[in-house]
């Protein structure tokens, strides 16, 4: 049976779906390409420019490929995005989901991975965060991620299909070798941000307040490599076909680091000053968002590998140094 990775052309996915081959599965990708790239799916993979809301076409692919199991990225997940455009944000994630979960029903799939959010947390009032912390997101994105776990429960409840739920914070870095990286446009996330500034494609970094109750004032997050929530996947998808129940999973650092930090840790990595100017402190930022991951290493087994940010910033540096305009070959998705 295949595996398919919805999602697959996007950053987290393609990352994913090359981990899945290395090990030998069988890999099916489907993908609409609005914020995904052709030229990130991984060689050997099937792929199939397909909206998992197109119900007709994603019945063929799981007639022709005999999906089993499902590993599901696709979603759109700009939280500010999302406020402006809910009903967006709930067509195409939740309806997204409802089609998925319908498809397979109907073939008899039975495990979906999901890559959920740490924004169904909303603004936690304590930290390090953990699973059984409240769901009160303050985003229609965040709110989308919560209605498609639910979505997930008791579908799994009435169908027998079995799920897990992965929760991570920011994501960052690139594969060995910056084949493949993160590649947004307009970019919203902090570490390519500051790499901007060296690679000569903006003057300075923006810090939104200094006056955050943190030791520099600046706001403080947990950042993991992409690799390391690559592996969390294939973790949870072994979990799931060992018999594992329904759950739900936390993963980041479990340290976290403030805007500063990332700057200065930057700074090392490329060997120059990068220039900041202060802004004012957005409103609605936590001065504080750290995950608890020690469910995630009791259950699935997850070490990650990277544990400074240091190396997180060098592959994604080594990924911009070597593709400065991204995936760009004439245009937006390959396009």
């Amino acid at each position: 049976m295949a595996i398919l990775v919805c999602g697959g052309a996007g950053y987290i996915g393609s990352h994913a779906a090359r981990a899945l081959l290395n090990r030998g599965e069988e890999v099916v990708v489907v993908d609409n390409l609005l914020t995904g790239f052709v030229e990130a799916v991984p060689p050997g993979a099937k792929f199939y420019s397909v909206d998992i809301r197109d119900s007709e076409k994603l019945d063929a692919i799981f007639k022709k490929h005999v999906i089993g199991e499902v590993i599901h990225f696709a979603a759109s997940s700009q939280v500010g995005e999302s406020v402006v455009k809910p009903l967006f944000y709930f067509n195409n994630n939740v309806y997204g989901m409802q089609v998925l979960l319908e498809t397979m029903v109907r073939h008899g799939a039975g495990s979906i991975v999901f890559s959920s959010s740490a924004a169904v947390y909303g603004e936690p009032l304590v930290t390090p965060i953990d699973e059984n912390s409240p769901t009160d997101p303050t985003s229609p994105y965040g709110e989308s991620k919560v209605i498609m776990e639910k979505m997930m429960r008791w579908v799994g409840a009435a169908h027998k299909i079995r799920f897990v739920s992965l929760r991570y914070f920011n994501v960052a870095g690139a594969i060995e070798g910056g084949s493949i990286g993160e590649a947004h446009e307009p970019e919203t996330h902090l570490i390519p941000i500051v790499l901007q500034v060296p690679l000569g494609k903006r003057q300075n970094v923006t810090v939104f307040g200094n006056d955050y109750n943190t030791p520099d004032g600046t706001c403080v997050r947990d950042y993991i490599h992409v690799c390391d929530l690559s592996q969390a996947h294939l973790l949870a998808l072994d979990y799931l076909r060992r018999g594992g129940d329904s759950d739900r999973f936390n993963l980041g650092s479990e340290k976290g680091f403030s805007v500063m930090e990332i700057i200065r840790a930057a700074e090392s990595v490329v060997g120059r000053i990068i220039p900041f100017s202060m802004g004012s402190r957005r409103a609605g930022d936590p001065d504080r968002l750290v995950a608890s991951s020690e469910k995630a290493r009791k259950i699935l087994g997850w070490t990650p590998q990277f544990t400074t940010v240091e190396e997180i910033i060098q592959s994604a540096w080594q990924w911009h140094t070597t593709h400065p305009q991204g995936y760009k070959t004439g245009g937006q998705n390959g396009k």
